[in-house]
């Protein structure tokens, strides 16, 4: 059930289980009209959820303003390849967001990385050409070096401020995808990349926990890391604002670009703090992608991890550190959509009241984080 306002409208955001990716349901609308978004789609043994939440649509009513491929990681963009595979498509899609190998370069052709050709060559079968970056007319979506940051509104009312990624970036995403497709794989060779994609069955139909201390100013200085993934630093990041509610989507976005780009935002509206009842934290609560002086510039009630931990063992205990002593809204919540290994630790009763923070967590294994904003 979806909760409205007394005015009508609703913001819904569900955190759907991808492991140690993202794969985020987003509704928002009024009594007469629920409109749809769709950020990521997991790593692929995971597309069992996001085609069974697909499933519980209305058979009618499949239609999604966006769908946003943040980066070309796997466990962001497998489950969204695995998707754009079915024939016919079991949804309808106004406009797609991913910066493809023709938006990393001036005159470059279609294809990328590995993730990111299989989803190219899908794109380019499955949509017509407006769209594809549509709100961009067809460009890269990025954000400029100067002048105000881009804000396009969906039907229905949804603003999104595009935060991330910047030129710079997206030029080190380049020189990777290059890398990564090596010498034996030409960019541009759409018919190469449909036959691999042809053959690949999965697309056929620890540290101590310490309070906000002295010890714990100096200890988090020293654990601010840089990530320095090019992957991560082409995520596609902004902040979502309807109905008087908002949400930070930071995918595995630098902290460094998000603050930059917070900075200009907050200068443009004449603010000093940007108030926001809810942030997905980038790279799954990776150290390297938070810090002091992101946190410094967002007043939150609310921290969105999306893991499982299977991998690389997120979130760190350092970041979740840093949002409880660093939070401008005291105490904040850390809400999971798993309770596992890395996460569970959070959920000690004791520990909430000695830190000062809350922690929710999905309700069962296989259901998603649900937030009614």
């Amino acid at each position: 059930m979806t909760t409205a306002s007394k005015d009508g409208s609703f913001f819904r955001i569900e955190m759907l289980p991808a492991l140690h990716g993202d794969c985020l349901f987003v509704e928002y609308g009024d009594e007469a009209r629920t409109r749809r978004l769709l950020i990521d789609g997991g790593p692929i043994a995971t597309y069992r959820h996001l085609e069974a939440r697909l499933d519980a649509l209305p058979a009618g009513d499949r239609r999604f303003e966006l769908v946003v491929m943040s980066h070309v990681d796997t466990d962001h963009v497998e489950g969204i390849v695995r998707l754009l595979a079915n024939q016919p498509l079991p949804i309808r899609v106004i406009d797609l967001w991913f910066n493809g190998w023709n938006h990393l370069s001036a005159g470059g052709r279609i294809l990328g990385g590995r993730q990111g050709e299989f989803l190219s060559a899908l794109i380019v079968r499955r949509f017509e050409d407006e769209q594809w970056n549509g709100a961009f007319s067809g460009q890269a979506v990025v954000v400029p070096d100067e002048g105000p940051l881009p804000e396009r509104t969906l039907a229905g009312g949804l603003k999104l401020t595009l935060l991330s990624p910047t030129p710079a970036t997206l030029a080190q995403m380049r020189q990777a995808w290059e890398k990564d497709l090596g010498p034996n794989v030409t960019p541009g060779d759409l018919d190469a990349a449909w036959q691999r994609l042809a053959q690949r069955r999965a697309y056929l139909p620890g540290q101590g926990l310490l309070g906000t201390t002295p010890e714990l100013d100096r200890l988090l200085e020293r654990q601010l890391k840089v990530d320095r993934s090019a992957a991560n630093g082409s995520s596609i990041a902004f902040l979502a604002e309807f109905a008087g509610k908002s949400c930070l989507f930071l995918a595995d976005a630098y902290h460094q670009v998000i603050t930059r780009s917070l900075k200009r935002l907050l200068q443009q509206r004449g603010q000093g703090i940007l108030a926001v009842d809810a942030v997905k934290v980038a790279h799954h609560g990776s150290a390297g992608n938070l810090s002091d002086d992101l946190l410094a510039l967002i007043d939150s009630p609310r921290f969105l991890v999306s893991t499982n931990g299977s991998r690389f063992r997120h979130p760190d205990a350092e970041a979740m550190q840093r949002i409880i002593a660093r939070s401008r809204h005291q105490p904040p919540t850390l809400c999971f959509n798993y309770r596992s290994k890395t996460t569970r630790r959070w959920a000690a009763h004791d520990l909430q009241s000695e830190l000062s923070y809350r922690a929710e967590f999905n309700p069962t294994r296989d259901a998603p984080y649900v937030l009614e904003l």
